[in-house]
C-alpha cells in the first residue's frame, strides 16, 4: 500500500486548506476483477468492436465521422455549462445568424478544432504532457477560459465546487501547483508503461487520475474527455473518433462526479471503472446503431433521386453525399459542387425540397439555406 493511500490522501497547506496529492499509478492494492467487472469489460470490448467494425462498413467513413465528432463536442460541452445544441453548431458553421443562438458555439467550435488537430498529432506525437498542453491551448482561444493561460500547466491553486463557492467550502481540492508536475510526470509514464491492465482499464484509470490532477485552471473537464477519444484512437481500439461518451457523462452527471471523487475520498477505483465500462458499451452501441441509420438513410434517398432526378442523377447524387459532412447548404455551394450555372443548381435543390429530402429553414427569398434534416435527426435521435 502507497503511504499516500490507494488513490492519494489529502494535507494539510500552509494557507489552511487541504489538498489532494494523488498516489502514483497503477493503483495499489492492484484492481480487482470480480465476475462483474470481467462481464462489464467483455461487453464494452465487444461493443466497441462492433461500433469499428460498422464504421468501415460506412461507404467513405471520413464523411460521417464529422458529425460524431459534432454530436461529442455538443455533449462535452453542455456539462461545463455551454447551451448550444448541435443545430446551433451546424447554423454557425453555416454562417447563419440567429440574434438568439447561445454565444458559447464557439467554446464548442474549439473543441472540435481540438479534437482534430489532437488526432492528426497523433500521428507523430503520443498522448502525453505535451499534446494536451497543445490542445487545451486550442480548446481555450478567444472563448471562455482564455484569460486562465491556455496551454500553460497551472502556478495557482484551483478547486471544485458549486458556484461562487471559496476554497474551504470545495467539494474538491486538487494538488497544489508545485506538486502538478511530479503528478503529471508520474500519469505519463502510466499511460506508456508495459502492464497487463487491459486497454479500456488503463484508459479509465488514465481519465480519472487526469481530472483529479486538474492541471489547468481552466477546461480540465473537456480535456480529460478529449483524452478518452485520443487515447482509444492511439491504441487502434477505434479507427475513428466516433463515440459521443459524454453522452452517457452527460445523463449520469452525478454519479460520474460522485464515482470520481470516491476514488479520492476511499480509494473506490473499481466502481468508477465499472461505470466507465458501461458508459463504454453503451455509447458504442447507440453510435453503431447511428451507423446502421446511416447506411439506411443514404440508400433510402440514393433510391428516391435515382428513381425521379431524370438526367440531374449525377449531379444529385454528389450534392447528396456532402449533405453527410455539411447537412446545412446553400444553392451557391450546389452550384459548385455540380459545376452547373445558379439556375440549373436552384432548380436541383428545388427537386431535394419536393423529394422532402431538403427543407428551406429561413424563410426568406434570397439567401436562402437547406438543412439535411433526417440526417442531423439520426443523431439527435441517437443521444436525446
Amino acid at each position: 500500500m502507497s503511504p499516500y493511500g490507494r488513490a492519494g490522501r489529502y494535507i494539510q497547506q500552509p494557507a489552511g486548506f487541504k489538498a489532494f496529492i494523488p498516489s502514483p499509478l497503477p493503483p495499489n492494492p492492484p484492481i480487482k476483477f470480480d465476475q462483474q467487472m470481467i462481464n462489464l469489460l467483455s461487453q464494452a470490448d465487444q461493443a466497441l468492436g462492433r461500433l469499428d467494425g460498422s464504421i468501415r462498413t460506412l461507404p467513405d467513413a471520413d464523411i460521417f465521422v464529422l458529425m460524431y465528432v459534432r454530436k461529442e463536442a455538443v455533449l462535452s460541452s453542455q456539462i461545463e455549462g455551454t447551451q448550444s445544441s448541435l443545430d446551433d453548431l451546424l447554423e454557425a458553421e453555416a454562417k447563419i445568424y440567429r440574434p438568439e443562438r447561445p454565444k458559447d458555439v464557439n467554446e464548442v467550435i474549439n473543441y472540435i478544432k481540438a479534437l482534430n488537430y489532437g488526432l492528426e498529432r497523433l500521428k507523430d506525437l503520443p498522448v502525453s504532457v505535451r499534446l494536451i498542453r497543445e490542445i487545451h491551448k486550442i480548446l481555450l482561444e478567444g472563448v471562455r477560459g482564455s484569460e486562465h493561460q491556455p496551454g500553460e500547466i497551472r502556478s495557482s491553486q484551483n478547486w471544485i465546487g458549486p458556484a461562487g463557492c471559496t476554497l474551504n467550502e470545495a467539494t474538491f481540492v486538487p494538488p497544489p501547483p508545485h506538486e502538478v508536475p511530479s503528478a503529471l510526470s508520474d500519469w505519463e509514464r502510466f499511460l506508456h508503461e508495459e502492464d497487463d491492465l487491459p486497454i479500456l482499464i488503463k484508459i479509465g484509470i488514465a481519465h480519472a487520475q487526469f481530472e483529479t490532477i486538474h492541471p489547468f485552471l481552466d477546461g480540465n473537464g473537456r480535456i480529460g474527455r478529449l483524452l478518452i477519444t485520443f487515447l482509444l484512437c492511439e491504441r487502434k481500439i477505434l479507427q475513428k473518433p466516433v463515440l459521443y461518451i459524454s453522452y452517457y457523462f452527460k445523463r449520469y452527471r452525478e454519479q460520474y462526479y460522485d464515482s470520481l471523487q470516491n476514488i479520492r475520498d476511499k480509494g473506490d477505483w473499481e466502481n468508477w471503472l465499472k461505470f466507465f465500462l458501461k458508459a463504454v458499451a453503451e455509447v458504442a452501441e447507440a453510435a453503431t446503431l447511428t451507423a446502421r441509420k446511416i447506411v439506411d438513410l443514404r440508400e433510402k434517398h440514393r433510391e428516391i433521386i435515382t428513381a425521379n432526378f431524370g438526367r440531374s442523377v449525377g449531379n444529385a447524387l454528389k450534392v447528396l453525399e456532402h449533405l453527410y459532412s455539411h447537412p446545412l447548404i446553400n444553392v451557391n455551394t450546389v452550384r459548385k459542387i455540380t459545376g452547373t450555372s445558379f439556375t440549373a443548381a436552384n432548380e436541383l435543390v428545388q427537386r431535394f425540397v419536393e423529394a422532402k429530402i431538403l427543407q428551406e429553414i429561413t424563410g426568406r427569398a434570397r439567401n436562402r439555406k437547406f438543412k439535411y434534416s433526417d440526417y442531423i435527426n439520426i443523431f439527435k435521435d441517437a443521444v436525446e
